[in-house]
């Protein structure tokens, strides 16, 4: 049977996300999966898939009280252009965070995204 505990009325966590923390767990997990790889677009949508999981994994094993969190991984192959990302997020200034890493090869340029969502 699964816990369910009662609201507590609590607005803080008792153990915040240390952005340090989780950029440097991120940038880690990106360059061993990326060290040695070339660019192929035919199996960088498993490998971003892969990433994801291995960054929510160690994200959450950092154990930070009560956030939810959304990793996105994102590899390009460099071509001489220009590339913006963007996203759009209901947020809670004082609570929620985000974090980015990146990890930059001759062929591609991969970056991830890790938010950080507080959960009452």
């Amino acid at each position: 049977a699964k816990i369910r505990y009662a609201n507590t009325y609590r607005l803080e966590p008792y153990n915040r996300v240390r952005d340090y923390l989780v950029r440097n767990k991120a940038q880690a997990i990106l360059m061993s999966k990326l060290q040695q790889d070339e660019y192929d677009g035919a199996s960088s949508l498993s490998l971003c898939a892969s990433i994801s999981e291995e960054i929510l994994k160690a994200v959450k094993e950092l154990n930070f009280d009560r956030y939810k969190y959304v990793v996105s991984v994102l590899i390009v192959e460099k071509a001489n252009q220009a590339m913006n990302v963007a996203s759009r997020w209901v947020w809670d200034v004082q609570r929620d965070t985000w974090v980015s890493a990146e990890y930059e090869t001759k062929t591609f340029f991969a970056l991830a995204l890790v938010v950080a969502c507080y959960y009452e």
